[in-house]
C-alpha cells in the first residue's frame, strides 16, 4: 500500500474524556491523519451516517453507549472497518472478553509510535469479513393480544423501543429512534398480520 494513502486516512476517535480527545487527536494529526471525534457511541453512529472513516479508535467505558456496544455494532454493520479498542480499566495481555476489535491497547502501556505502526498495519491489511449490512426495514415485533403497542428495532444502533400500535397494513411508516435519533422505517405486511394475530395469545410481551 502506498504510504501517501495512509497519511490521508480518516480516523474516528471516540472517548468521553475531552482531554484525551484533544491530546490523542493532536497526536494522530501529527501522523498526517484526518481526525473526527465523538464523546460516546451514539455520537459516533451519527458521524458514521455522514461519512465512513478508514479506522475507528474507541475507549471502552463511556456513558450512554459504551465502546463495547459501539464496536460490536460496527463489526456487524461495517465488518471491513479496522478497529482499535483502548482502555485503562483492563490490565490484560489479551483483549477483554467480548470485545470485537482488531487490536487492543491498554491506556498508558503503549507509545504513540506503537499505535502508529499498528494503525498502518491494520489499514494496509484491512480485514475481509462477511458483510451482514443493514436491513432495509426495521425488525418489528407484535406483543401479546390486547397490548396497544408494537416494538421496533433500530437498524442503526440496534436498540428496540415500543410505539403506539398503528396497523396501517402495507404502508411504509416512520418513527424516530429514542436512543440515537435515526429515522426508523417499518412496514406491517398483510401476508403475515393474520398469522401474528392468531399467535398473539401465545406471545410474551
Amino acid at each position: 500500500m502506498d504510504a501517501s494513502r495512509v497519511f490521508k486516512c480518516r480516523i474516528l476517535l471516540v472517548d468521553d474524556d475531552p482531554l484525551v480527545l484533544q491530546t490523542s487527536s493532536a497526536i494522530l494529526r501529527s501522523f498526517g491523519f484526518s481526525v473526527r471525534t465523538a464523546e460516546d457511541g451514539f455520537i459516533a453512529l451519527k458521524i458514521l451516517r455522514q461519512v465512513l472513516p478508514d479506522m475507528i479508535i474507541s475507549d471502552l467505558r463511556m456513558p450512554n453507549m459504551s465502546g463495547f456496544e459501539l464496536l460490536s455494532i460496527v463489526r456487524r454493520r461495517f465488518p471491513h472497518l479496522p478497529t482499535i479498542g483502548i482502555s485503562g480499566e483492563f490490565i490484560l495481555a489479551t483483549m477483554p472478553l467480548g470485545l470485537l476489535v482488531d487490536h487492543f491497547f491498554q491506556k498508558g502501556a503503549y507509545t504513540p509510535g506503537e499505535l502508529h505502526t499498528k494503525m498502518k498495519e491494520l489499514i494496509a491489511d484491512s480485514p475481509i469479513r462477511p458483510h451482514i449490512g443493514k436491513a432495509d426495514r426495521a425488525p418489528l415485533w407484535i406483543p401479546r393480544k390486547d397490548a396497544e403497542y408494537i416494538v421496533v428495532t433500530c437498524p442503526e444502533c440496534l436498540r428496540s423501543s415500543s410505539i403506539a400500535d398503528q396497523t396501517e397494513v402495507g404502508d411504509l411508516q416512520e418513527t424516530e429512534c429514542f436512543a440515537c435519533g435515526a429515522m426508523i422505517t417499518y412496514l406491517i405486511d398483510s401476508s403475515v398480520l393474520k398469522v401474528l394475530e392468531d399467535k398473539r395469545p401465545e406471545m410474551i410481551a
